[in-house]
């Protein structure tokens, strides 16, 4: 894999480290599914040019405008409410007209909401027009400050002490005021302070350093007037993931910053960061400062003012459905709001259908998402383009774990890019709990993982992951642990497509991608993982990874092109650090009838006892590399007579196959490592042939008739299933993709301390 790089191309060139959002219609074209029509039963009908006096059922203003649509949701709602207690049983449709409907506040649906076996309650658009939800208020009233920059004086617009932390022009996120910009040249790389001293090894121990101190290199100290009101973005240490955290002082002297909270690591030398929310460092197009003393709004638009209209947040949450069922959102586009947009908690069959989310989640929080799904069952995200999101594009949790009954939400068709914008560790679709699903969802650009599980009897499958892990180290395409001995057995991942995984972190002094980055990781015990008919390319430290983890099978799988490695396994040498939270789990769940179905779980015995990183299985795979020090295996305290391969079929374009094993002496030459390998009783049956693909160059990794896999049982992908599908509920087709890392450049720029 090339390193990446990114030159200037376009202005509204989008990298989720820029914050900056898509203009309208870009990466999206047309929606392609088909209007909600009116139902059998009650159609209400929400125009912007319409009253919340009139009945709704009009769908547009009759002559007289004595009558016509409805001017809000709210009133559409409380008019279903109405009838429903009139004994109507429905279904009941509203209908959504063309335009921007800035809601007052969150739009809230409950139990007294719900659909009923009748038919579902529809929130949808209306014909082919295009109704725009919006969390926020749409600003005017600028006037010129200094050189371009212009100010608003939002008191006058009803926000007096408003403390929005995003702003959004012509469709697009803007940059909070920063040192050092942003720079659009080098976006992942560049726009850096680095933390003053000597780089110190990554698991060293430092006595005395904290998690919210940092010093200021010379060059990095500016006379700011209102530093406490500044907020330090840094990652820190490991560079798994970032935080923001708001500057308490600047002791100028010795050059250092202490913050109001503790990082999540400890603060190092070289660690990377910038300071934002600064009025001085208001010096560039796209930038932006809020002064919240006088309510008082700074920007420099990228573009003339009168190209598109100023956005600011005021919810945190768009739709918030509590304890509904069966409730539809369909085809609408929902932007605009500092945290979750869209939230379903306890609800059951309840779903967010071809809409297109965006622009939406200010925070660096965990907690946040395009889409939200807290517990109850059968909740879906279907059809959707989710994009420009600050944290992750949706999280799906519940199911019962004693009982291991499923939760059964799906998200399924989606096309997900550029998460992540302030919490570097936003994924395309999080899956926690029992039983949940990704499937058939593109996902590309990401900070970090495509896809983040834990808990248990998952499905992930038919998905397309590209260009990942751009911002962190340590990572993969998709990843679960299992530190409580329990996670995430169950799981299968199968024919999926993941490539282009690259990692971004310290090495050397200085900062460097491709760095420390998998396909598949199984982390930290991970175990009972069904891995099965996955196409993994380009990672450097290989397709798939082990650490410490068990009891998994891995099966007719393609695995390409890892620089350092095709597998890499890395065991603990014992449980005893994880004893406090494996004991525990292991002791209550291993007497639950349920868990009885995990062989391993109940084979395996207490972790106290356990041989760490046992009973692995690799069969029927392939394995096509290049690199000419790459070696095939990878292995790291692990015990042999527990690990099983076999029927595998391994290419390193015409080069020996090399494993990396305490078991194969350092001075048993290249060609002679796989013979080695094969007298200890791995890989007997298996081959070392070229696969004949159909079209590697072009990522056609079908194999033609003749290849020598099928002789060893190999099973064909289908590989045509992989990724969305045209479907009514989709909400583009086809899918246009957007710009990105693929397009912008072939490298990320190694930057320097």
């Amino acid at each position: 894999m090339q390193p990446l790089r990114f030159p200037l191309l376009l202005s509204l060139a989008v990298l989720s480290i820029t914050g900056f959002g898509w203009a309208e219609g870009a990466g999206s074209p047309a929606p392609s599914q088909p209007p909600v029509v009116a139902s059998a039963g009650l159609t209400l009908y929400v125009s912007t040019a319409g009253r919340d006096t009139w009945s709704g059922t009009l769908a547009e203003p009759n002559p007289a405008k004595s009558d016509g649509p409805l001017a809000s949701l709210e009133r559409a709602r409380d008019e279903i409410r109405k009838r429903k207690a009139a004994g109507d049983r429905g279904p009941f449709t509203v209908l959504i007209r063309g335009g921007v409907y800035c809601l007052p506040r969150t739009f809230t649906l409950g139990a007294e909401d719900s659909g009923s076996d009748a038919g579902d309650v529809v929130y949808g658009r209306y014909a082919a027009e295009k109704p725009v939800l919006v969390g926020g208020r749409k600003l005017v009233g600028f006037t010129p400050d200094r050189d371009k920059i212009l100010k608003a004086d939002l008191s006058v617009q009803g926000l007096k002490g408003a403390a929005f932390r995003q702003l959004f022009f012509a469709g697009r996120r803007q940059q909070l005021a920063r040192y050092p910009n942003y720079d659009p040249q080098n976006p992942y790389a560049g726009g850096w302070a680095f933390v003053e001293g000597k780089p110190v090894e990554l698991w060293d121990k430092i006595p005395g350093e904290d998690q919210r101190t940092l010093k200021l290199r010379p060059q990095d100290l500016r006379n700011w007037s209102n530093i406490e009101d500044a907020e330090v973005f840094i990652f820190p240490r490991y560079n798994w993931w970032n935080d923001v955290i708001r500057v308490q002082s600047l002791d100028r002297a010795q050059r250092t910053i202490k913050l109001a909270g503790n990082a999540s690591y400890e603060i190092r030398p070289g660690d990377r960061f910038f300071i934002r929310n600064l009025r001085e460092e208001l010096d560039a197009p796209g930038e932006w400062y809020l002064d919240r003393k006088t309510s008082t709004l700074y920007f420099w638009p990228p573009a003339a003012l009168e190209t598109g209209d100023v956005y600011a947040p005021t919810l945190e949450q768009i739709v918030h459905a509590q304890g509904a069922r069966r409730v539809v959102l369909r085809g609408l586009t929902i932007e605009c709001c500092e945290g979750t947009a869209v939230q379903f908690r306890d609800c059951s069959r309840v779903s967010v259908v071809g809409c297109t989310i965006r622009n939406v989640g200010g925070r660096c929080q965990w907690d946040d998402a395009a889409v939200d799904v807290v517990e109850g069952s059968g909740n879906a995200v279907r059809g959707c383009d989710i994009y420009e999101v600050g944290s992750h594009a949706v999280r799906l949790s519940g199911g019962d774990r004693k009982t291991l009954a499923p939760a059964g939400h799906r998200a399924d068709n989606n096309y997900i890019h550029h998460t992540g914008v302030f919490y570097k560790q936003g994924v395309g679709v999080e899956l926690a709990g029992v039983g949940n699903m990704a499937s058939h969802n593109l996902i590309h650009d990401c900070p970090r993982f495509a896809i983040l599980y834990s808990g248990n009897d998952h499905r992930i499958e038919f998905n397309h992951g590209r260009h990942l892990d751009l911002e962190t180290a340590d990572t993969g395409a998709v990843y679960a642990g299992g530190r409580d001995w329990l996670t995430p057995r169950g799981t299968v991942i199968a024919y999926n497509f993941f490539h282009d995984m690259y990692g971004f972190g310290w090495e050397k002094g200085r900062w460097v991608s491709p760095h420390y980055a998998w396909g598949i990781y199984l982390d930290d015990n991970a175990a009972e993982v069904t891995v099965y008919g996955n196409i993994v390319a380009r990672a450097i430290r290989g397709p798939i990874h082990f650490h410490c983890a068990r009891d998994n099978t891995i099966e007719n799988n393609i695995f390409l092109d890892g620089t350092l490695q095709q597998v890499e396994m890395n065991g603990w040498k014992d449980y005893s650090g994880f004893l406090d939270q494996m004991a525990p789990a292991y002791e209550e769940f291993i007497k639950l009838p349920a868990w009885k179905k995990y062989p391993g779980f109940q084979s395996g015995g207490h972790p106290r006892d356990a041989v760490p990183m046992a009973g692995n299985r690799f069969h029927r795979n392939i394995f096509s590399y290049h690199g000419s020090q790459a070696v095939l295996y990878r292995f790291n305290n692990l015990r042999l007579p527990t690990f099983a391969c076999d029927n595998n079929l391994a290419w390193h374009a015409g080069q020996p196959v090399r494993v990396a094993a305490s078991q194969i002496a350092a001075d048993v030459p290249p060609e002679k490592q796989w013979e080695k390998w094969q007298s200890l009783g791995f890989d007997r049956h298996s081959l070392v042939a070229d696969p004949h693909f159909v079209d590697p160059a072009k990522d056609d990794y079908r194999l033609q008739a003749d290849s020598p896999a099928f002789r060893l049982g190999f099973k064909p992908i289908p590989v045509e299933k992989i990724g969305p599908y045209p479907d009514p509920d989709r909400a583009s087709w086809p899918i246009v993709e957007a710009v990105g890392a693929r397009e912008l450049a072939p490298k990320i720029e190694a930057g320097k301390e």
